[in-house]
């Protein structure tokens, strides 16, 4: 081997190790990536076109994920069951007198961490925080929406009945309001989250209202889990040849959600999470992806287009605050802000009905209606990403600014992701889009399909009134 060849192998296996050094594996997934260790991961190749000079926000739109919450009771139970075969392989590992060093030492006292808990699903103290932290973010990055005194007719929240959701609501609204109460050290106050029921809840839970959805997730279960599949059994083969244990996919599946669950809730990543490689953690996070993708995202078009009574309602607040800005109303007699805390399945559709993370062509073929590809197989890049589409606390703010008169339109929207600015298809690819433009780019086209034809709702289904937590 010649001396350049040397070079050139070293030189590749250093690169080699340096991006496995700098791979953290908490930013890689998928949905159930935090908040924080994502929230600042931007598209660099984008240019903000900014906000002009002059032009001051008056309507703030917030759609918010609720923040990092402990696994489901199902998902414990999975967690136990997969305790109850390490314990098993490890029987058999020592039967067969494999050598100690091929087992992780965590490995083998290793217990779920949730063992014993009777409840799941809950908002966890760090998704608290990250709730907490963006009210009082927001509130800083807009004092001219935030400068009222609170009354819930000008600071609307809203949540889904879920707990997770509302209890995200209250964590962002004990932020927003900090310092502007009298109660306790803290200076808190008092506020009202208002919420739908579940059964008639079509603007923050439109995929529950919606049988035709219901029907196409069951449906197509088996088709996703077929896509999987080959990745699955890959990285069980490569895990079962590494340590010698006879993993089984399931294995591999509860382990890949084990690392999901330690890195995401309890900052551990040198268990579970240790076992797969980062190549393999690529993987891994692009099959949770496609499932994404396929049962929530682009990959059909229902999937977005029931959230077209969410769309219909952003736009309504937008134009009900044009309104009060053209009437002069008094200020503290009008909306301005509503924000709304929901889940990944109303955070993804809705920013597929904006036009957001698509690749090349992509806009004018959803136009079109036509399918869309696959998110790209990694090493190839993509821009479907779950972990910046809806990490936990992921969202969208829709921020309405009111300009001079002198410049090319009075009204302009801008879109935020993940608190920042976004390029949208339908406009030009600026954030900073004309509302008239955005109304007939963006929202028009969806505007022709009606929810209840969509999603085959029986309209003679009596409404419930809005309960208040």
């Amino acid at each position: 081997m010649t001396m350049a060849a040397i070079l050139f192998l070293l030189l590749t296996l250093f690169s080699i190790t340096k991006a496995d050094q700098d791979f953290d594996v908490r930013q890689h997934l998928s949905t159930v990536t935090r908040y924080g260790a994502v929230k600042d991961i931007v598209d660099n190749s984008f240019l903000s076109s900014g906000v002009p000079d002059g032009c001051k926000p008056i309507h703030l739109n917030l759609v918010a994920r609720h923040g990092t919450r402990s696994p489901t009771k199902k998902r414990m139970r999975e967690l136990e069951m997969l305790a109850s075969h390490i314990q098993e392989l490890l029987k058999d590992a020592k039967d067969k007198n494999l050598s100690p060093q091929k087992v992780p030492a965590w490995l083998q006292k290793w217990e779920s961490p949730w063992k014993g808990k009777l409840k799941g699903g809950e908002l966890d103290i760090k998704g608290e925080e990250e709730l907490y932290q963006l009210g009082i973010r927001v509130r800083e990055r807009f004092p001219d929406i935030f400068n009222e005194d609170y009354h819930p007719d000008v600071y609307n929240i809203k949540a889904t009945q879920v707990p997770r959701a509302s209890a995200s609501a209250v964590a962002f609204g004990m932020g927003l309001f900090s310092g502007k109460g009298s109660l306790g050290p803290g200076h808190h106050r008092a506020f009202a989250v208002t919420s739908e029921s579940r059964a008639s809840d079509i603007i923050l839970r439109f995929f529950d209202c919606c049988q035709t959805y219901k029907d196409f997730r069951k449906s197509h279960g088996p088709a996703v889990d077929k896509l999987k599949e080959p990745i699955i059994t890959e990285i069980t083969s490569a895990l079962a040849k590494r340590y010698e244990f006879n993993f089984t996919r399931q294995d591999i599946s509860s382990l890949w959600f084990l690392c999901k669950q330690e890195a995401s809730l309890l900052d551990i990543t040198d268990q579970a999470c240790s076992l797969f490689s980062p190549t393999e953690v690529a993987l891994l996070e692009w099959v949770d992806d496609l499932e994404v993708f396929i049962v929530k995202g682009y990959g059909k078009s229902l999937n977005y287009r029931m959230g077209v009574p969410l769309l219909k309602d952003v736009v309504q607040s937008m134009d009900d605050a044009i309104k009060a800005k053209e009437d002069n109303q008094a200020p503290g007699s009008y909306e301005k802000a509503r924000l709304r805390f929901a889940h990944a399945e109303t955070v993804v559709p809705f920013s597929c009905l904006l036009g957001l993370f698509l690749e090349g062509s992509d806009f004018q073929r959803i136009q079109k209606e036509e399918p869309l590809d696959l998110p790209p197989k990694p090493p190839q890049k993509r821009n479907w990403r779950g972990s910046t589409v809806a990490p936990f606390a992921g969202n969208n703010m829709l921020v309405l600014y009111s300009c001079p008169a002198n410049s090319s339109s009075k009204y302009f929207v801008q879109v935020l992701h993940n608190e920042h600015p976004i390029p949208m298809p339908g406009c030009d690819g600026t954030d900073f889009c004309q509302f008239e433009v955005f109304k007939e780019r963006v929202v028009n086209p969806h505007m022709k399909h009606d929810y209840h034809t969509l999603c085959n709702v029986n309209l003679d289904q009596p409404k419930q009134k809005p309960e208040t937590m």
